[in-house]
């Protein structure tokens, strides 16, 4: 013990001498005429030279100085609160690498939700404060409010920010434990039409002159695509009614972004249409109402009363006709 100590102590003595020479170095102050050892042997005895070489060479091959130069009074955690802060960083590096890569396209809510939970439970137990609960070591008090940043609350509330974001909780059911029965049948048509799709695709023939033919695609999956778009349609009529006083809210990221996938792919790839089943009311609806004012106004002429002219003489000229007849007669 007391010759490490010894050892200890006569490495922090030299440590200034080569810190020195370090940065003699990389300020271009040591001239190239000089070398290194000879300086140091100007400076150093044959002793201090030879520990400081050995120093040096610790140093390059990654050996440190060791706990015993460490200056006391450093921070440390109780090995309890060390193992919740290992647990709650290899859960937080699993669930920050399902999400980037189910990003695109995105199935963040039925792949990772697991490993969320999980993340969730080991944040709950940092702040349960388990292990030593005296005041001052504290796991709570250590690993969450000790510095300014608090890199542990900024890190769950990015993760439950995101969560909500994606609105996760809509595709899963018991607290957030698995899938719902709407999301997972959702799911699986959704697979079902995709595979449709490349069915179909690999099927026909094309000329890279002329443009593709999905004809094939729209004939045999129109089937497939209809249910999925019926079901989506059911799934956010139920969101609505279940969710009156939040206006706006949304499916999950997964739903949506699937259904979008595939409307995109059926109009816009595929240049695809859904016949509507429809079309005769609404033709008949229409003809009737552009033939609704031809109608009225050709009843009101037929059935309206036609007033004919009438010739009222006046009072004056019937008197006076009646004077001239008299007239004549008695002549």
């Amino acid at each position: 013990m007391d010759r490490e100590g010894t050892v200890t102590r006569r490495r922090s003595s030299l440590l200034p001498w080569l810190l020195l020479l370090w940065s003699r170095l990389a300020l271009g102050t040591l001239s190239f005429g000089s070398s290194p050892h000879r300086m140091l042997h100007d400076l150093l005895s044959e002793q201090q030279l030879l520990e400081v070489e050995d120093l040096s060479l610790s140093l390059l091959q990654g050996g440190g100085l060791g706990p015993q130069s460490l200056p006391p009074g450093l921070p440390d955690l109780d090995p309890e609160c060390r193992e919740l802060l290992l647990d709650f960083a290899n859960s937080s590096a699993e669930l920050t690498g399902c999400i980037v890569r189910s990003a695109r396209p995105v199935r963040v809510c039925q792949t990772c939700y697991p490993l969320f939970q999980q993340v969730a439970s080991k944040m709950d137990n940092i702040s349960r404060a388990v292990g030593n609960t005296s005041e001052s070591h504290n796991c709570a008090r250590s690993l969450l409010m000790t510095d300014r940043v608090q890199i542990l609350v900024i890190l769950s509330e990015f993760f439950n920010s995101t969560w909500e974001e994606a609105n996760c909780a809509n595709c899963l059911t018991n607290n957030s434990q698995e899938l719902s029965n709407s999301t997972a049948y959702f799911l699986s048509l959704f697979n079902q039409t995709l595979t449709c799709f490349e069915h179909n695709l690999q099927g026909s023939s094309h000329s890279p002159l002329q443009p593709r033919n999905y004809s094939e695609v729209c004939k045999n999956c129109l089937e497939a695509y209809k249910n999925l778009s019926s079901l989506y349609n059911e799934m956010q009529k139920m969101n609505e009614c279940e969710n009156k006083a939040e206006p706006g809210t949304h499916l999950c990221i997964d739903v949506e972004d699937a259904m979008n996938i595939t409307r995109k792919l059926w109009s816009r790839t595929f240049n695809c249409s859904v016949p509507c089943s429809d079309t005769v009311p609404v033709i008949a609806v229409s003809v009737f109402i552009l033939f609704l004012p031809i109608v009225f106004y050709l009843s009101s002429f037929l059935h309206s009363e036609q007033k004919k002219r009438k010739l009222i003489l006046p009072k004056r000229l019937k008197s006076s006709t009646s004077f001239a007849n008299i007239n004549e007669n008695s002549n």
